[in-house]
């Protein structure tokens, strides 16, 4: 295809918003079209994002003034593309939605983790979850995909080899999630103010993760559902998710044979990294150095006193955990390179 995708995106005024407009405006094949914002219409684009100063003249429109395109994403808060879809699916045949109102296989399972009734169930079976790691070929094939979870993808990626042959239990997997104050949003709040947030280690959600649902949905092998309990903490960083696992072996299976399975089912996913060093102080992944990237780095160790396995998951949760994953999944869709637009390896030091 020689022709650049036309693309819009709606919602191009917060965190995720803003760095898919970044990835986007040095694609190779796409053509940013149109950005909507609900909050500064009609303003430049470097007003919010200072960052693009100087390399886009866009400015914020209406998202009644879209106007056809041939993919239209989506950054807009949980519980609000489900009452503008039935509109939006007549701007785009193919959309990318990253926010959570589509990412449940069922009306029913909205409803528990979000508290409200959905407002267009007859669209959710009409969206494909987007990992490319897990569902490639059904992503190629989509008109709609609904991008995961921050801490939902980097908990999955670390786990699905170790679920998918059968080397873990089920009953019992415990996700230790600590994120960076960028994935609460752009939208001022008492928690995310300066004197409230600096410095701070917070347990906000011990129990109840709504990503919980994702987790459980995408991890189950024929009709055997895991049983998955996050506890999520916020701490003093902006970018970046760490989860720390902890999953109880089936067998007394050694690193060697564990790390066979990681490379065995990654080995031809260009954004997955396997960290196990044994030297060096970054022997296992951490969010620091995947600023900016697409990488899902995942590691592990094992406890060899017991049957004991900790499972270490990183992302950039705007970039691999939002905006960059979208971007992975329009590639597949548009049948390019996977990686096209998404090659930035990361900075060092940070």
């Amino acid at each position: 295809m020689n022709q650049k995708l036309k693309v819009s995106i709606v919602g191009a005024s917060g965190y995720a918003g803003g760095e898919l407009l970044r990835i986007l405006l040095f694609h190779p094949k796409v053509e940013v079209h149109q950005v909507t914002s609900l909050d500064f219409i009609d303003q430049p684009v470097s007003r919010v994002h200072p960052n693009l100063r100087g390399i886009t003249n866009l400015t914020f429109s209406k998202t009644q003034d879209l106007t056809p395109c041939d993919i239209l994403f989506i950054t807009i808060p949980n519980g609000k593309s489900m009452t503008l879809m039935n509109q939006l699916i007549k701007i785009a045949p193919r959309i990318i939605d990253s926010g959570a109102d589509f990412r449940l296989n069922s009306a029913k399972e909205w409803q528990k983790w979000y508290g409200n009734k959905h407002q267009a169930p007859e669209l959710i079976n009409k969206f494909v979850y987007g990992i490319p790691e897990l569902r490639k070929e059904e992503i190629k094939k989509a008109n709609y995909v609904a991008g995961p979870g921050c801490e939902a993808i980097v908990s999955i990626l670390s786990l699905w080899p170790l679920i998918k042959n059968g080397v873990i239990e089920k009953e019992r997997i415990i996700i230790d999630a600590k994120m960076g104050s960028s994935q609460s949003g752009s939208s001022p709040k008492l928690s995310t103010h300066h004197p409230e947030r600096r410095g701070v280690v917070r347990s906000y959600m011990p129990t109840g993760h709504r990503h919980t649902a994702e987790v459980e949905q995408e991890l189950t092998v024929g009709n055997l559902k895991p049983e998955v309990f996050i506890s999520a903490t916020a701490i003093e960083m902006v970018r970046g998710l760490l989860v720390t696992i902890q999953a109880f072996l089936k067998q007394n299976l050694g690193e060697k044979e564990i790390w066979k399975i990681y490379r065995e089912e990654y080995k031809n996913e260009p954004f997955i990294r396997i960290v196990k060093e044994y030297q060096g102080i970054y022997r296992y992944p951490e969010p620091k150095i995947l600023q900016g990237t697409n990488f899902c780095e995942v590691g592990f160790e094992k406890d060899n006193s017991s049957n004991r396995l900790v499972i270490i998951g990183a992302v950039d949760n705007l970039v691999k955990g939002t905006a960059g994953n979208s971007v992975q999944c329009m590639n597949l869709m548009a049948g390019f390179p996977e990686t096209l637009g998404l090659e930035f390896p990361g900075l060092h030091p940070v």
